[in-house]
């Protein structure tokens, strides 16, 4: 019974006041090994797929239909690859497979491992917002970036594997769809997002230290695009399990 408690038993609401998205490309064959065989690499040019870090400041977190008093308010940092994965019925659906996530709330984190496989953990996170730039930052977590609100027009970031932010906006996240896979029973959880307002925006980061991402040793990645999204309402259905053969 605990365990099915993970499955995302019921619908959750939220609001964004701000979702923050670095991604960065990666040769695909240095991603496949972290993904279990059920999902494949959602790639670019079938030479880059993608890992992203998401910095979300999130507002009255709650089952859908409850009152906003009982939500949660946390800042969450997400570590996240571009997946897909098709269906029983044939459909290929694009989403993100969860490595990683971190939040500033205790709470949070408890309840947060009690229904999701997220695998949060708590760490200390400082957003620092100012006329020209904001910084988030965690000293435990070794995070920092830092982003230019100065610039008017925003390039692709240098080596970015993108022609124009068209393309980029492709891997900007979230995706419709999160996968979670159990090697025991080989089911396949299946949460589905569903949002409002989703216009990312692209922003200049003139600096960032992830210290997640060096953990995973990847080598000839590069930051690919840089987003933010703002003021979002956000819900995400009662999880769907397949199993997989």
């Amino acid at each position: 019974m605990f365990k099915s408690l993970k499955n995302h038993p019921f619908a959750v609401e939220a609001f964004f006041e701000s979702s923050t998205v670095l991604t960065f490309a990666v040769p695909k064959e240095q991603l496949e090994n972290l993904i279990p065989k059920c999902l494949s690499l959602d790639t670019f040019n079938n030479k880059w797929a993608f890992v992203a870090a998401a910095m979300v400041q999130t507002k009255d977190l709650r089952p859908k239909g409850f009152p906003k008093s009982l939500g949660n308010d946390f800042f969450l940092i997400g570590y996240r690859i571009f997946v897909r994965y098709t269906n029983k019925k044939g459909k290929r659906l694009r989403g993100l497979y969860i490595l990683k996530s971190e939040t500033d709330k205790t709470k949070m984190a408890f309840m947060g491992n009690i229904f999701t496989h997220y695998n949060y953990t708590t760490t200390d996170i400082k957003q620092i917002i100012s006329k020209n730039k904001t910084e988030i930052k965690s000293n435990k977590s070794k995070f920092n970036i830092s982003i230019n609100k100065t610039v008017e027009t925003v390039s692709l970031p240098n080596n970015s594997p993108f022609l124009n932010w068209k393309e980029a906006r492709r891997f900007a996240g979230p995706l419709p769809f999160t996968f979670t896979y159990n090697k025991q029973t080989k089911e396949v959880l299946i949460i589905e997002g569903v949002r409002q307002n989703w216009k990312p925006k692209p922003i200049k980061i003139d600096h960032y230290n992830i210290d997640f991402l060096k953990s995973l040793n990847l080598k000839n990645h590069v930051l690919a695009n840089a987003f933010i999204i703002e003021n979002i309402p956000y819900y995400w259905k009662k999880g769907k399990i397949e199993l997989w053969n």
